[in-house]
């Protein structure tokens, strides 16, 4: 891949924002010295060898949580993330009349015979998963019954766990509603791209849509974001320019549905609940590390976050879920930014203005709810307690082999990005 190196950064306390990187090439070839050399300080442009991009990879898992999509759909998604990657799917769907789940259990497990891939599979709402979560010492995410909250949040919270347990070095998530496998085949080379150039053991990786096509007057128009994504980004931004005391632009990706981070920073990271949990990562990230406050990881304020944001070349096609929905998704963004501690008071009014012209300002009463970091979750009883009484739970082809320690064990921080004999990214 030929990648745009950032030219600017906006930084936040120990996170820097990097502005939007263009794709100039989406496959670079090999490692070999006939292409010229990738790591030139001079260059504006970025090369990553296929090579390098395959190794994040092999250290990565791709989480798709799933609720009521059509399998067609489905099976597109599956076949686009790429070989190495280990496939997680989380699924919400309903057991009855028609049991939903098992189709798609099904559905992977034909797909993982055929193509010789692991993968594992689970139901967020499987009592014994809401068990393995209350033993692994995380039962703010249960509901009165015990089981799994409903949501996007929970059900991406529950991913990163079991990626934990399969000890990955890096986690993405892909909506399971794109209708196009070669747009996930590419968002995954961009979460590779992305980690590899970071220079910081905590790295985080969003997508930005080259564009989002709607038939209109029969003909289809590539509009460049979506109704939320602007209104979110701009009011996250309103936030980062309250603290610096310059006007930016430099968030284009508040409700990155596709997005990636090295687990290092994503267990350390608190999750929210439903549709808030993609823009919350941003606020997330200046509560815990922008400086406002002590930071309860001072190693990280030491090596300090990189957040890339990277411009897709193919389209973002995707399931028109209706207005309805959109409003809920807005709703939930402009949540988690107006209940944050960080969040100016003069930002606070043209949020309420902004949600009352939607007719739902009433949401504002309730702030959403937000979990724990996975950090402190006990993997061996979360793991012994699954593999019990989860009765959906199921390892294709299995990949966790290996005996876990009762505590969370955090490796020293290595630098991304850096392979044997080759300099990491540039920064401008």
């Amino acid at each position: 891949m030929r990648i745009e190196v950032p030219t600017y950064t906006e930084r936040f306390g120990a996170v820097r924002i990097y502005n939007v990187q263009r794709i100039f090439e989406l496959d670079s070839g090999l490692s070999d010295t006939e292409n010229g050399r990738d790591d030139d300080p001079a260059l504006t442009i970025r090369r990553i060898p296929y090579d390098s991009l395959i190794n994040i990879e092999r250290r990565m898992a791709i989480v798709v949580p799933c609720k009521q999509e059509r399998l067609k759909i489905l099976e597109g998604v599956l076949a686009g993330i790429p070989h190495d990657c280990l496939t997680i799917l989380v699924s919400n769907s309903s057991r009855s009349p028609i049991d939903r789940f098992r189709m798609e259990q099904e559905a992977l497990s034909q797909f993982c015979r055929l193509v010789q891939r692991s993968a594992i599979l689970i139901h967020q709402r499987d009592p014994g998963l809401g068990e393995a979560f209350r033993a692994g010492g995380l039962p703010e995410v249960l509901d009165e019954e015990g089981l799994v909250r409903n949501g996007k949040g929970e059900g991406m919270l529950a991913g990163l766990a079991l990626a934990k347990l399969c000890g990955k070095d890096f986690v993405g998530f892909i909506d399971a509603d794109n209708y196009v496998p070669g747009a996930v085949n590419e968002y995954v080379k961009d979460f590779a791209a992305g980690l590899h150039l970071a220079q910081s053991p905590y790295a985080m990786v969003r997508i930005s849509w080259h564009s989002k096509p709607k038939v209109t007057r029969r003909r289809l128009f590539f509009e460049r974001y979506g109704r939320t994504s602007e209104v979110t980004n701009h009011f996250l931004n309103g936030l980062v320019s309250h603290y610096s005391g310059f006007g930016t632009e430099i968030i284009k990706t508040g409700n990155a549905g596709e997005h990636a981070f090295s687990l290092q920073l994503g267990e350390r990271l608190c999750f929210s609940t439903g549709y808030s949990v993609e823009p919350y990562q941003y606020i997330n990230l200046l509560e815990l590390f922008g400086g406002v406050r002590p930071s309860p990881y001072p190693e990280v304020m030491e090596q300090g976050v990189e957040v890339f944001q990277i411009e897709t070349r193919n389209p973002h096609f995707h399931e028109n879920k209706g207005s309805k929905h959109v409003g809920h998704m807005r709703a939930d963004a402009l949540n988690v930014i107006y209940h944050s501690f960080i969040c100016p008071e003069p930002l606070k009014g043209p949020i309420r203005e902004c949600l009352q012209k939607d007719g739902t300002a009433d949401s504002l009463d309730h702030p959403r709810r937000s979990y724990p970091p996975l950090r402190g979750l006990r993997t061996q009883p979360f793991l012994e307690t699954l593999e019990r009484e989860a009765s959906t739970f199921q390892q294709i082809r299995p990949v966790i082999t290996i005996p876990l320690p009762s505590e969370p064990l955090i490796p020293a921080p290595e630098p991304l990005g850096k392979e044997e004999g080759q300099a990491g990214g540039q920064r401008s």
